[in-house]
């Protein structure tokens, strides 16, 4: 079922097992964050000021070291990028956007500013908006390797993670439902 977003001006389909994190704590107004409530995985979704100088695949790189920036994975070695590719428009229900890019990546990131850190595979995309000057970026966030002294370690063996398919659910069910959203 389609959840709405941004006070309805978007909708999506949300994995199962969602938690709305608004619900926990303060988000930013231009982020809606989702978290697995058995897994250390979470969906962010976030309107950002487009990025009129990088071009397509250079500004899915471009927000992805945003990320890693915002992660804490800055240091050498704590991030890589495996592959950027172009989303075709007839896999999308956000016709708007001008193009999409879906960037696979990981980082060496660090839960409440511990000192261990986790192996977290990002997969973002990236949705163009330059008629409304947006940037949509859409992150999942996926962890493969969780350091025993990080306080996810305590995670629940028996949980049921999101896949890959249900990030590519999100991307494909992603819908623009009022263009007053953007101002």
């Amino acid at each position: 079922m389609a959840r709405p977003l941004f006070g309805g001006a978007f909708s999506v389909v949300i994995p199962p097992n969602a938690q709305d994190i608004s619900e926990l704590r303060q988000i930013p107004d231009n982020q809606e964050v989702f978290a697995n409530s058995q897994t250390d995985q979470s969906i962010v979704i976030e309107l950002l000021e487009y990025q009129s100088q990088v071009q397509d695949a250079e500004a899915a790189r471009y927000h992805f070291d945003d990320v890693a920036s915002t992660n804490g994975a800055v240091e050498s070695g704590s991030w890589e990028i495996r592959g950027v590719e172009q989303l075709s428009q007839s896999q999308l229900s956000l016709q708007e956007c001008s193009s999409a890019w879906l960037l696979s990546g990981a980082q060496l990131v660090s839960k409440f500013n511990e000192q261990a850190k986790n192996t977290v595979n990002i997969h973002l995309c990236l949705f163009r908006l330059p008629q409304f000057t947006t940037d949509i970026l859409v992150t999942f966030n996926d962890p493969v390797c969780i350091n025993p002294l990080s306080s996810s370690a305590a995670g629940n063996v028996a949980a049921v993670p999101w896949t890959l398919q249900d990030f590519q659910s999100v991307l494909q069910s992603f819908r623009l439902l009022n263009h007053g959203v953007f101002g």
